[in-house]
């Protein structure tokens, strides 16, 4: 009888202690996952894009992925370990150092939406990543202006460009722009799109470009970041995403001379690696 209830008590004991485990790992997840801020994550990979946003609601949108699988070790670093999927995926245009390493993501997050365009470029990586596509199951989207997808209850994702199908353009020209908003505070993202390409922008939203913080194109370089742009942007903070000591001389002194025109702080992923903000919606301030 004694040893019947001592066996009892221990099933019981070890189903609370179980019980506990599971509500910790829970909660570990929730509060990795979730929290009270939106947080950007400009992601150091080398010479290459990669940004992270992530909603209070837990939301997370990945924008391009870098040239290579040290994604995955950067991504590491900002997501929960037990977190195994990404809401939604945007490659911005077919360059590798923009989907190489999306290919990586595809085969280790489990992906709900895929965001791409038509434009196509005749590389092994390019066909590899249209596979890796295939293979994911994804719900595939083209990118098109006016598109605007709901991040959880306060934030919005909203394509800017391209406003056609740009199968016949130029890898760069084709990028997918896209303007996240939570609550006040606006991110803009427009992978390597030409001059002509913001001036056009500037011209069809002038003052609706506005945003706290902007990812300055082509990594720097000079065919990129219009004065015009610029300004009509008017952010606070503009991150560079950029490899050290590339061979392409990015960032550009000209673009960083245009950027000290105006009144604003400039972030390298090269210099600080990963760049990350915080914003509560009505405000944002770089994430030590």
């Amino acid at each position: 009888m004694l040893r019947t209830v001592v066996w009892k008590r221990g099933i019981v004991l070890s189903l609370i202690v179980l019980f506990g485990f599971g509500v910790w790992v829970d909660v570990l997840f929730i509060n990795t996952h979730q929290g009270i801020y939106f947080e950007a994550h400009f992601l150091d990979v080398g010479q290459g894009d990669a940004t992270l946003f992530e909603t209070p609601d837990g939301v997370q949108v990945l924008i391009d992925g870098g040239r290579d699988a040290s994604v995955l070790r950067t991504l590491a670093l900002e997501m929960s370990f037990f977190d195994r999927s990404i809401d939604m995926v945007i490659a911005t245009h077919p360059d590798s150092d923009h989907i190489a390493g999306l290919i990586d993501v595809l085969k280790r997050y489990e992906v709900k939406t895929i965001i791409v365009t038509e434009n196509e470029n005749d590389t092994p990586t390019a066909a590899a990543f249209a596979a890796a596509v295939g293979a994911e199951g994804a719900e595939l989207i083209y990118a098109r202006a006016g598109q605007v997808f709901q991040l959880g209850a306060s934030t919005t994702l909203t394509i800017l460009f391209p406003d056609r199908n740009p199968v016949g353009f130029e890898s760069n020209a084709s990028s997918i722009i896209s303007k996240v908003q939570y609550g006040d505070i606006g991110f803009i993202v427009t992978g390597d799109a030409p001059k002509s390409i913001e001036e056009y922008l500037v011209r069809q939203y002038g003052e609706a470009l506005e945003s706290e913080v902007m990812k300055v194109g082509h990594h720097g370089s000079d065919t990129s970041t219009a004065e015009t742009f610029v300004s009509a942007v008017s952010p606070q903070y503009a991150v560079i995403s950029a490899g050290k000591d590339n061979r392409y001389g990015h960032p550009h002194q000209e673009v960083l001379d245009r950027l000290r025109t105006q009144p604003l702080q400039v972030f390298e992923t090269s210099k600080e690696g990963t760049v990350s903000f915080q914003s509560d919606g009505t405000k944002v301030w770089f994430k030590e």
